[in-house]
């Protein structure tokens, strides 16, 4: 199954969300808070994606929440690739 552009792109604005407001002291300060709900939100639009690509998503999703600057092009690169090419 094909998953449209626009629910990556959902996906990667999800992502930049939940990692501006991660910051590694909220583990502490907010006994609700988990990072594994972070990456449901973020996976979300694109939750009918095949299992091996959801895992390889989840894991880059994790990086750049708690990460943001090391690992984007990690997670862009990824979408790049799962994405379906531009319609000319």
């Amino acid at each position: 199954m094909m998953i449209p552009q626009e629910q990556f792109d959902d996906l990667l604005s999800r992502a930049a969300l939940a990692a501006l407001f991660y910051y590694p002291e909220i583990v502490v300060d907010d006994d609700d808070y988990s990072l594994q709900k972070d990456i449901a939100y973020c996976m979300e639009p694109v939750s009918a994606i095949a299992h091996e690509d959801a895992e390889r998503l989840r894991t880059a999703i994790g990086h750049v929440i708690t990460n943001p600057t090391a690992h984007r092009s990690e997670l862009l690169a990824l979408v790049i690739e799962l994405a379906p090419p531009p319609i000319e």
